[in-house]
């Protein structure tokens, strides 16, 4: 497990409706900023990365900041 949540640069300065994000060498962590006691959802860093990639081409670009 990691300690190095960073929040999405999306988020307004009072830190509600979003999401932190961890990264290892295998997985990437995402958890609700409001409730960080609840867990988190882990994938594979081969899946997030495709995920990001699908969705920077449904929505043409407009996340393509998150892919890092």
């Amino acid at each position: 497990m990691t300690d190095d949540w960073r929040t999405s640069g999306y988020s307004n300065q009072a830190g509600g409706h979003c999401v932190e994000v961890a990264e290892t060498r295998e997985r990437v962590m995402v958890r609700a900023t409001v409730n960080r006691g609840a867990g988190h959802l882990a994938f594979p860093v081969a899946e997030w990365r495709a995920l990001l990639a699908g969705l920077d081409r449904m929505w043409s670009g407009a996340v393509g900041a998150f892919a890092g």
